[in-house]
């Protein structure tokens, strides 16, 4: 049996703070039950309005909602685009010493300050030639100078090195306090309006805070769009120009 320890850890504890919950939902994700056709199951909270539920093992979702088919294990991104794709604000997450309802916009500024790390283990960043990763990469040209804080954005294939879990990811260094408004802002314009939205993780990045790992990024040879405030200029590194 697996079982998300981290997140079991911290409901099961009489006494816990919502940072911690929201960091062990964002490391770890959560099993989310399904009927026998592999179809969410959603319930009720307590002021009735639907919510996305998530159980730390298997096991427990079974003996907690014997009603479903099977649960299959979410990670944050999924557990995100669930909710963004069924308009459920709320996901209520279950271990058997408690429960906690999450917002799921907290769970999303949680991400974006956090970044996602698959069960504790790093994730290992590589160039996409993905048509979403260079849609996002041309938008990021087209709209890097309206928000001034942010100095850099990378796009890239990420894959979890314990799962092999694979998605794209955007990384952006800003000149401002994190969470930033700056960076959301970029990432909503970069991924558009449409209905088949790509499934992406976005990290933002302190200039000062995190030089260290920018630094690391710079060497990556991913998709690169830097913007220089002070000329306006805007350069674009990537491996389709070489």
């Amino acid at each position: 049996m697996t079982v998300n320890t981290a997140l079991a850890a911290v409901l099961d504890r009489p006494e816990r703070e919502g940072h911690e919950v929201l960091a062990a939902l964002a490391d770890h994700g959560a099993y989310v039950p399904v009927t026998a056709d592999g179809n969410v199951v959603f319930i009720k909270a307590e002021d009735g309005s639907p919510a996305l539920p998530g159980y730390v093992s298997e096991e427990f979702c079974a003996q907690h909602l014997p009603s479903a088919g099977g649960a299959v294990h979410c990670d944050v991104l999924r557990l995100l685009d669930i909710a963004e794709q069924t308009g459920v604000a709320d996901i209520v997450v279950f271990s058997p010493g408690g429960w906690a309802r999450v917002p799921a916009p907290l769970l999303k500024r949680t991400l974006a300050e956090r970044g996602v790390r698959g069960e504790g283990q790093p994730m290992k960043l590589s160039w996409s030639q993905h048509p979403a990763a260079v849609a996002m990469r041309d938008a990021a040209v087209q709209r890097i100078r309206e928000f001034p804080a942010v100095r850099t954005v990378w796009v890239s294939q990420a894959r979890w090195l314990d799962t092999g879990v694979e998605h794209l990811m955007v990384h952006m260094a800003v000149d401002e306090e994190l969470p930033s408004e700056s960076a959301g802002q970029l990432m909503e314009a970069m991924l558009g309006g449409g209905a088949d939205r790509p499934q992406v993780g976005m990290l933002a990045l302190n200039t000062t805070t995190h030089a260290a790992t920018i630094t690391e990024l710079a060497g990556m040879g991913l998709d690169t769009v830097r913007a220089d405030p002070a000329t306006g200029r805007v350069d674009v590194l990537s491996r389709e120009y070489d």
